[in-house]
């Protein structure tokens, strides 16, 4: 029995059974309902640094600009 023919064999059989089974651990793993937490903070990682909408009330504005606040005092 020549390398080819065996490999073909092992691949046909045994590797496509053990690729399957890295697939639905993967799926199991990824979907488990105790992970969901992990799902959405993962998912949320894009709005992290995004700039919160301005309300036009400067006395309690979640803005990182300094320059209305140091206005009002003159």
């Amino acid at each position: 029995m020549d390398t080819y023919t065996l490999l073909r064999e092992f691949a046909d059989s045994w590797f496509l059974i053990a690729m399957f089974a890295f697939f639905i651990g993967t799926w199991v793993f990824a979907f488990w309902p105790s992970l969901k937490g992990d799902r959405e903070a993962a998912a949320s990682i894009p709005f992290r640094d995004e700039a919160p909408a301005c309300t036009k009330d400067c006395a309690t504005c979640a803005c990182t600009t300094d320059f209305l606040k140091g206005a009002e005092n003159g």
